[in-house]
C-alpha cells in the first residue's frame, strides 16, 4: 500500500467546489451526487490498500462519479428489437402494442378519465364496464371482467365459487407454467379441495363420473398451453364435460391461458381453441390472457354466465387484482379491432402470424443487400419462427432469416444487447440470424444501423 496515493485523494467537499461537480449536480440533483463521489473515494482507497489502480485526480474521480450517476438513472426496462423470431417472446414483453391502443393508453394517462364515472347518471361507476361490452360482443358470453393477469383470473374464480369445495381435475392438466405457476398450488391458495382423477396421458369421461360427490363445486379444465403429451393418450372431449357438469348441478371452469379470438388453423398453425369455442362447449366461465394470442396488454379476462361473474366481481380478492385505467384503455383498443374484423392488419401478434413467407424473403434479402454492402457476410436462409408466451407449443411457422457469419458471434451479440436500443438475435451453428417476422416495421432502420455499428466496433477490436 501507497501511504501518498491515499493523502492524494481529494475530500468530497473539495471534488464538490468544482464546475464539473456543478454540472452534475445540475444533471443528477445534490444527494445522488454526494453519494456517487462517496462511493468513487470509497473505492479508489480500497483499491490503493490492495495496491491496484485506482482513479486519484480530481478529474478521474469526477468522471467515475458521471459513470456511476448514468448508470444509476439508466432505465432497466427499455425498448429492444426482437429478431428471434419469437413472436410473443414471454422475456421480451410478450405482445407489442396496436397504434390504437398506445393512443388509448396515453391518453388515459395524460388526463383525467371516466376509469369509475358514470357520465349519464352523474356518480360514481364502475370500471369493469370499459371492456365488458367489446368482450362479450366478440365471445358471445353473457358478461365479463378485468384483471391483472391470467394467473390472477384463475384465482379468483376458484376462491369466489369453490371456497371450501371440491374441484376436479385430471392428472394431465396439474401443469406449470413460466415463474413457478403452478395449477395445484394455485387451488390450494384459492381454499378449494383439489381432487386429482386419470392418469399423466389418459383420463376418461369416467374418471370424472366417478369422482363427483356432494362436495363437487366444479370441473377445471386447463389448457396445454406450453406443453404437448403424444403417444398413448386420451382426453375427455369439453362439450362432454359440460354436459356431465350440466347434468349433475356443477360448474365447469376452463383456463384457456392463450386467448385465442381468431382461429389459427387458418395461417398455417395448429388449432388453438377460442374462447367463443369454449364458452359454446359448455364452459360456466372462462379465464385467459390479454398479452399473449389476443395481442393486448397483460391481463387476466374472465368470461362465462351473469350470475357468475357478478359473484366473482364482488368477492374481496378482486379489488386487490383489478386492473389499472391504463390496461382498460389498451385492451378496449385492442378488442375493437376485432370487432372491426382487422386484427390481422392492426395487432401485431396477428400481423406477425400472418406475414406470408414471400413478404418476409424480400425483407431479408432487403436485409442482407445492405448489410453485404457495408462488408458483412450475410446470407438469406430458411427457417421456422415460432409463436411463443406458451401458447401452441411445438408449432412453427415458415420464415426467412439473415444468416451472418462473423468470427466472434458471441461478442457480436454481446455488443447488439449493449447498444442502445438492444437487438436481440440467436445463435445457430456459429451464425447470427435475425427473422423479419418479429422485427416492427419502423424498427428495420434502427435494426441494420444497431447490427453495423456492433460488427464495425468488434471489427477494430479485433485490430487492435
Amino acid at each position: 500500500m501507497n501511504p501518498e496515493l491515499l493523502r492524494q485523494l481529494p475530500s468530497v467537499d473539495q471534488l464538490l467546489e468544482t464546475p464539473a461537480a456543478a454540472d452534475l449536480i445540475s444533471s443528477y440533483g445534490r444527494p445522488a451526487t454526494v453519494q456517487a463521489l462517496r462511493e468513487v473515494l470509497d473505492a479508489s482507497r480500497q483499491a490503493i490498500r490492495a495496491d491496484r489502480a485506482a482513479p486519484i485526480s480530481p478529474a478521474e474521480l469526477l468522471g467515475a462519479a458521471e459513470e456511476a450517476l448514468q448508470v444509476m438513472v439508466a432505465s432497466t426496462l427499455r425498448p429492444a428489437i426482437n429478431a428471434t423470431g419469437v413472436i410473443i417472446h414471454t422475456n421480451l414483453g410478450r405482445a407489442p402494442l396496436s397504434q390504437l391502443a398506445l393512443q388509448a393508453i396515453a391518453g388515459a394517462a395524460a388526463d383525467y378519465s371516466t376509469l369509475e364515472y358514470d357520465l349519464g347518471l352523474g356518480r360514481r361507476g364502475s370500471r369493469s364496464v370499459h371492456a365488458q361490452r367489446l368482450l362479450t360482443q366478440i365471445t358471445g358470453a353473457e358478461a365479463a371482467t378485468v384483471v391483472n393477469n391470467n394467473a390472477a383470473a384463475v384465482l379468483l374464480t376458484l376462491a369466489a365459487l369453490t371456497r371450501g369445495r371440491e374441484v376436479i381435475i385430471s392428472r394431465g392438466q396439474l401443469v406449470e407454467i413460466g415463474g413457478g405457476f403452478r395449477i395445484p398450488d394455485v387451488m390450494a391458495r384459492s381454499g378449494a379441495a383439489l381432487v386429482e382423477i386419470g392418469t399423466t396421458n389418459r383420463t376418461h369421461l369416467r374418471d370424472y363420473e366417478e369422482a363427483i360427490s356432494e362436495e363437487t363445486a366444479a370441473i377445471l379444465v386447463a389448457h396445454h398451453s406450453n406443453f404437448r403429451i403424444v403417444g398413448f393418450t386420451a382426453e375427455a372431449a369439453l362439450n362432454d364435460l359440460g354436459l356431465l357438469a350440466r347434468e349433475r348441478g356443477i360448474l365447469l371452469l376452463h383456463d384457456l391461458g392463450s386467448g385465442a379470438l381468431l382461429d389459427t388453423a387458418a395461417y398455417g398453425l395448429a388449432h388453438e381453441p377460442t374462447v367463443s369455442e369454449s364458452l359454446a362447449a359448455g364452459a360456466d366461465v372462462t379465464c385467459f390472457s390479454g398479452d399473449k394470442l389476443l395481442g393486448g396488454p397483460q391481463a387476466g379476462i374472465i368470461v362465462g354466465r351473469r350470475d357468475l361473474i357478478a359473484q366473482i366481481g364482488q368477492h374481496p380478492l378482486a379489488r386487490a387484482v383489478r386492473p389499472d385505467k391504463l390496461c382498460l384503455a389498451g385492451l378496449s383498443a385492442t378488442l375493437l379491432h376485432y370487432v372491426k374484423d382487422e386484427a390481422t392488419r392492426e395487432v401485431p401478434v396477428w400481423r406477425m402470424i400472418s406475414t406470408l413467407p414471400g413478404d418476409l424473403k424480400r425483407t431479408a434479402r432487403r436485409w442482407s443487400r445492405r448489410l453485404g454492402r457495408a462488408g458483412l457476410s450475410a446470407r438469406v436462409v430458411p427457417g421456422e419462427s415460432t409463436v411463443g408466451g406458451g401458447s401452441l407449443p411445438g408449432a412453427t411457422l415458415p420464415t426467412w432469416l439473415v444468416a451472418i457469419q462473423h468470427p466472434q458471434p458471441d461478442s457480436l451479440t454481446a455488443r447488439l444487447r449493449a447498444a442502445e436500443t438492444p437487438v436481440i438475435g440467436r445463435i445457430e451453428d456459429d451464425q447470427l440470424l435475425l427473422d423479419p417476422r418479429t422485427v416492427l416495421p419502423e424498427q428495420e432502420r434502427a435494426l441494420l444501423s444497431t447490427v453495423l455499428s456492433a460488427a464495425t466496433q468488434n471489427g477494430a477490436e479485433e485490430q487492435r
